[in-house]
């Protein structure tokens, strides 16, 4: 079988006949040989494993390199933790005790805040002291390994606190973060011509969640024997959910129904909610409040730290004992006068907000609170 030899210098493919060892290029006249073939050919894959060897040495050096400066050293990032011990969106709610809790930072945004995270922990721990199952209380929130509380997340959380209610269980919605005012959606819906909304950590882009949402969503659900605490900490909360009875500073109840006279209550149930402020004021983070100087939601603070209080000394606590208190401690801090380290509402150093509480049936304040 003849063998096919290529010039190294004009490149011409010349035929070795059989047995012969050597033939004179048909291009060039050089003399060509199976010897020196197959030394170009050793020399030719020598330099190709060279080359192969210097770029897997530089790809190397490349890889080591970005390793250093990532904060973690595998090739592939960590996931973040997907699973937490509470409760799944989208897991189905277990009867009795359940909550929903929100903490808003705006991480990196324009609107950031720094009290929100903390609110959330301080509001875990309380309901751990009313016994609610870690499993049944749902948390949005951008850090742990939490779902964030986009709009998206925040209203399906909604839909599943109410999700499979029956006689007998006890609610929880809290919500730390921005609220605002709008031009109601619906004429006459609103005493004051405005809804209040909150807003999750996207609202520039998705928008937020108004108060008629919110009502319609966990309040207007509520059958007979399931009560819904709410605890709304953010700006322009005294009526978030659109409940039509509101308590007024010396404790006597007024109609908040909507002008055009639409539904707002329950299908026998009872939703009761303790709001930052009122509709028109705004909300305040604040060291001032805290013990070891933490920044927290001025309301949230105070709300806990009434019932906490109680319950060091064992004693039973009303709905007016942790208004009082908290009208009380909001006050006192509010006549110091001093800096926060960061606030929500931007040009005030004092405190200046009434919380407010309200519901969808007047009732004796005076009873105990109870989760």
């Amino acid at each position: 079988m003849e063998e096919a030899l290529t010039c190294k210098k004009c490149k011409q493919t010349s035929s070795l006949p059989p047995s012969a060892q050597r033939i004179r290029c048909l291009g060039c006249q050089t003399l060509l040989s199976l010897s020196t073939t197959a030394d170009a050919a050793r020399s030719t894959t020598q330099e190709l494993r060279l080359d192969l060897s210097k770029k897997k040495t530089e790809a190397k050096d490349l890889c080591s390199s970005l390793r250093r400066k990532l904060p973690f050293s595998t090739t592939t990032p960590p996931l973040p933790p997907q699973n937490t011990p509470f409760a799944s969106l989208h897991s189905e709610p277990r009867p009795g005790r359940r909550a929903l809790l929100c903490g808003v930072s705006y991480k990196k945004q324009k609107h950031e805040l720094k009290g929100t995270a903390l609110d959330v922990k301080k509001m875990k721990l309380l309901l751990e002291s009313f016994r609610f199952p870690q499993e049944s209380v749902l948390v949005l929130m951008e850090e742990g390994g939490f779902l964030p509380p986009t709009r998206e997340n925040i209203e399906e959380g909604l839909r599943w606190l109410v999700r499979g209610i029956r006689p007998g269980d006890s609610l929880v919605f809290f919500f730390s973060g921005h609220g605002k005012r709008q031009r109601e959606e619906v004429a006459g819906d609103e005493i004051d011509g405005f809804d209040e909304t909150i807003c999750p950590v996207d609202f520039e882009e998705k928008g937020m969640i108004v108060d008629n949402f919110i009502n319609r969503t966990i309040v207007r659900p509520l059958v007979p024997g399931v009560t819904l605490h709410a605890i709304i900490e953010s700006c322009h909360s005294g009526t978030i959910l659109d409940l039509p009875h509101v308590c007024n500073a010396r404790g006597e109840w007024e109609d908040n129904s909507p002008p055009s006279g639409a539904y707002k209550g329950t299908k026998g149930g009872k939703a009761i909610c303790f709001s930052a402020c009122e509709d028109y004021q705004l909300a305040a983070d604040t060291t001032l409040l805290s013990s070891d100087r933490e920044m927290t939601g001025a309301m949230t603070i105070t709300f806990i730290k009434a019932i906490k209080e109680s319950q060091e000394r064992k004693e039973k606590i009303s709905y007016k004992g942790i208004m009082d208190s908290m009208h009380n401690s909001i006050k006192e801090a509010g006549k110091s006068g001093g800096i926060f380290a960061g606030i929500r509402r931007r040009f005030h150093r004092r405190i200046l907000q009434d919380p407010l509480l309200s519901s969808t049936e007047e009732f004796d304040t005076s009873s105990e609170f109870n989760l």
